[in-house]
């Protein structure tokens, strides 16, 4: 009788350590997660964090973005960069694979592996989409833009249509490269995308 209460009292109490901690959302991403050339605190995970406790949400925002990193290289890291204890995941790769021109097959190929991994883990996947620059044709830009609405709409997955919306081209918001966002540029894309973030978070089961 004496195990079987202490037992009911280690199941309750880890049960209701669980439900204490914070949501683990780690952005597994590109130098646009990373927060180049920005102090850690202006980066994206960091921002969005302090967006999504505003809106009353537990919440902690793990980096796990490195600069210059292709999808294919997100990949590679995957196992290591997103924990065993995470609980959802934003992937943000591919600006750089349009950069470089790397066929958008081998991009799509690289993302779609980096979903069936986190799926077979049960991690609640959002991807945040990448357009391509205009100056790589009409051809290519069709093609690789439609990877990202084509893998959520087949997987089921949220989707946030263009990472920079709102942001990409404006001076203003981007560093003297022209390509990365300033501290309000991640501003703007945290005031942006949080309310669906925030939305997706809702639906993390634990």
């Amino acid at each position: 009788m004496r195990v079987l209460l202490t037992l009911l009292l280690l199941a309750w109490f880890m049960g209701d350590r669980a439900m204490a901690e914070p949501i683990k959302l780690v952005v597994l991403g590109d130098s646009l997660t990373a927060g180049y050339g920005l102090d850690e605190r202006d980066a994206f995970p960091a921002k969005l964090e302090t967006a999504l406790k505003a809106r009353g949400i537990d919440v902690t925002v793990i980096n796990a973005g490195v600069s210059g990193d292709t999808a294919k290289q997100g990949l590679e890291r995957l196992d290591w960069a997103v924990d065993e204890d995470a609980d959802a995941v934003i992937v943000e790769l591919g600006a750089n694979d349009a950069l470089r021109g790397i066929d958008p097959n081998e991009t799509r190929a690289s993302l779609e592996k980096i979903i069936g991994r986190l799926n077979s883990r049960n991690l609640p996947v959002m991807i945040a989409g990448m357009l391509a620059p205009p100056n790589l044709g009409p051809a290519y830009k069709e093609v690789f833009d439609r990877i990202y609405p084509s893998l959520a709409g087949e997987h089921g997955l949220r989707l946030y249509p263009f990472f920079l919306e709102g942001v990409a081209t404006i001076k203003d918001y981007n560093l003297d490269d022209g390509m990365h966002p300033n501290a309000r540029g991640v501003d703007e894309i945290v005031k942006r995308m949080a309310p669906k973030v925030a939305e997706f978070l809702s639906q993390v089961k634990r």
